[in-house]
């Protein structure tokens, strides 16, 4: 008896103690949000996933003010995906995804709507984490939370210019 709850206590042991592992995942149309995402991943400890559009951004894709822009059209389009390249095999590895992206149209790029709907995310962590030249990230957390209530989302923040101190200080409070 005593060796069969010795066994039973150890295999719970070895569940409780396994490390999780973090991926930081993320869209960066012009460098910001990448540089955001690489000092968050650095802090957490956590593998880097850059999610890339099969057809890159340029500039006049990105010029919001041209109703005919790239980036226009795809906000303007609930249903619009991005196709992307580099899907990630082992993403069931992962139980804390942070995504971060640029806001845009005061939410998140359609493409991170490719990214969440492309892998299972059920029973995993989902932190967002955007940058912005002047939005906040409360609609595109919102967004999110809506188009995929199965998700376990934890509180995003807007890491604009964000220092290693100051994204340390996030983790910890989350």
């Amino acid at each position: 008896m005593a060796l069969c709850l010795s066994a039973c206590s150890q295999g719970s042991n070895k569940k409780e103690n396994k490390q999780m592992k973090t991926l930081v995942a993320y869209f960066s149309a012009t460098g910001t949000t990448k540089g955001v995402a690489q000092q968050l991943a650095e802090v957490t400890g956590a593998d880097l996933h850059e999610i890339k559009p099969e057809k890159p951004y340029t500039d006049a894709d990105l010029d919001w003010q041209d109703k005919q822009s790239r980036s226009t059209i795809e906000m303007e389009d609930k249903s619009s995906r991005p196709a992307i390249t580099e899907k990630l095999p082992n993403m069931q590895e992962y139980d804390v995804i942070y995504v971060g992206f640029p806001i845009w149209w005061y939410t998140c790029p359609t493409i991170i709507n490719t990214f969440m709907e492309s892998y299972d995310f059920k029973g995993k962590t989902v932190i967002p984490f955007a940058t912005s030249g002047g939005s906040s990230i409360k609609k595109a957390c919102e967004d999110l939370k809506t188009a995929y209530p199965e998700v376990n989302w934890k509180e995003g923040k807007l890491l604009n210019r964000a220092s290693k101190s100051e994204i340390e200080e996030w983790i910890s409070g989350l």
